[in-house]
């Protein structure tokens, strides 16, 4: 086969045909080595394990010969976030600070994967030490979108999203605070799950803000999705935040489609404040879900406005706890912007991170109840598209330029703060072909729900199979 043909398929399709024996792992990890080599102006990775990668393929192939198959991953490659420990390997968070960390044991998460056979392919590149949107980072390259490589690719996961969405891997983990899952997945054209707080363990993991992080799946397909979280979710004692419930199966309920569920809007919020081709598309979006037997309520969250403000506090504070030896130790190997995010969380009072904590508190109370008469909440998972690489402020409407921080969070900040799970969904283009992605936000430990109603959108569109122009060919 071609690499395209190797490479083109999703992640379910390509394990069956792994079990099958109709593909050889090791014909997919030399034809992802071949395309990681492709695109290697956009900075997508940091790490790439060519040796081992192809010695676990050659051994996932001898246990396939036998009989024996490890789970749903087995002899599928897969890249990880750099800041997912790696035993023995580089993880540097992409950051200068640790260059030269090498992990003695592996993420908790890592460990699962492999257990699930997967091959760690590489290591991708990334917002240094996750604290930022738009994966433009001063040491290892700023990471560009497949779509436009003039473009940013959102972050702080940037280079997971372009690693899926580049067809160089079948899958990647990402990491979510304030929305690094959910930002390159809208703007790569692949769907990204962000887990219940505590659904997946942390442990391993570099922290940013650790109330809010966590690991989830990035991948082509809702289905995608569900096998890799399926794998990753569980109860894990080396995490003292992990939730005390044990796995499911998440591809149990992907075709029961969405007749009779209730997708809500938040009044003077779901589609309020947000440039004219997301809101096309997110409504495009809604009425698809309508054709398909979703109905479409209105809900109210009263207190929705100060979330952005909160969100910044506690995604302040919390790093600049973790960073302070090194910040006072190392300063100049920080990038400006994270040294200055870092500085000024320095400078916030115990009663404003005390402040935002309670307004976390009643934000949750108050989705809660809206979500009582919605069985998901829908929005756009960013109010605008890729803008161009190195800009800090974004124009939304009205020919008004905001913070570009800010402006990320405006949808992505609900599901962080109040620790829901939320999932990002291709859902159209904008003129300039850059992809828009649909937010869905789902009750605690719904993923199921969330994965479902993504897999009906998906089953009547084909916004997810469409390939970037750096990989399309002519």
């Amino acid at each position: 086969m071609s690499d395209d043909e190797l490479l083109d398929r999703s992640l379910t399709e390509t394990a069956a045909l792994v079990a099958d024996r109709r593909v050889s792992p090791v014909e997919l990890v030399e034809a992802a080595l071949r395309r990681i080599e492709s695109i290697e102006q956009t900075n997508a990775y940091i790490s790439v394990f060519a040796d081992d990668a192809l010695a676990v393929a050659r051994a996932s192939e001898t246990m396939i010969a036998a009989g024996h198959r490890l789970g749903p991953l087995h002899g599928v490659p897969i890249a990880l976030k750099d800041n997912i420990s790696v035993r023995g390997r580089r993880t540097t968070a992409g950051s200068k600070v640790l260059a030269d960390h090498h992990p003695e044991a592996d993420a908790t998460v890592t460990e699962r994967l492999r257990s699930a056979g997967a091959i760690i392919i590489g290591k991708t590149n990334l917002h240094e030490f996750a604290w930022g949107g738009t994966s433009a980072n001063p040491h290892y390259g700023f990471v560009t979108n497949p779509w436009d490589t003039s473009r940013m690719p959102g972050g702080s996961s940037g280079g997971s999203g372009v690693a899926v969405a580049t067809r160089s891997c079948f899958g990647a983990l990402g990491t979510d605070t304030g929305g690094s899952i959910r930002l390159p997945s809208a703007l790569n054209g692949v769907t990204g799950l962000r887990p219940t707080i505590g659904r997946v363990s942390n442990a391993g993991v570099v922290p940013l803000a650790w109330s809010m992080d966590t690991v989830g799946p990035m991948a082509r397909t809702a289905a995608d999705c569900a096998v890799m979280f399926g794998v990753l979710a569980g109860h894990d004692p080396a995490d003292a935040g992990s939730a005390d419930r044990s796995g499911e199966d998440y591809t149990r309920d992907l075709d029961l489609g969405v007749d009779g569920l209730r997708i809500g809007l938040i009044e003077g919020y779901s589609l309020h404040h947000v440039q004219a081709p997301v809101e096309k598309a997110v409504r495009g979006a809604l009425s698809r879900l309508d054709d398909a037997g979703a109905r479409v309520v209105d809900v109210v969250v009263d207190d929705i406005e100060g979330n952005i403000s909160a969100q910044l506090t506690v995604e302040a504070a919390e790093p600049s706890t973790y960073h302070q030896r090194w910040l006072r130790e190392r300063p100049d190997d920080y990038g400006d912007d994270v040294r200055l995010l870092l500085e000024a969380g320095e400078l916030l009072l115990a009663t404003q991170y005390l402040q935002a904590q309670r307004y976390r508190a009643l934000l949750r109370r108050q989705t809660l109840a809206a979500l009582a008469r919605a069985d998901v909440l829908a929005c756009p998972t960013l109010p605008f598209t890729a803008t161009a690489l190195g800009e800090v402020e974004v124009e939304i409407d009205d020919g008004v330029r905001e913070d570009m921080l800010s402006a990320i969070m405006q949808f992505t900040g609900l599901p962080s703060l109040t620790g829901l799970p939320a999932i990002s969904v291709p859902c159209g283009f904008d003129d300039a072909g850059l992809p828009i992605g649909v937010q869905l936000i789902g009750k605690p430990f719904a993923e199921a729900t969330l994965l479902r109603v993504a897999a009906a959108f998906q089953r009547c569109t084909d916004f997810h199979t469409r390939l970037p122009p750096l990989v399309a060919g002519p």
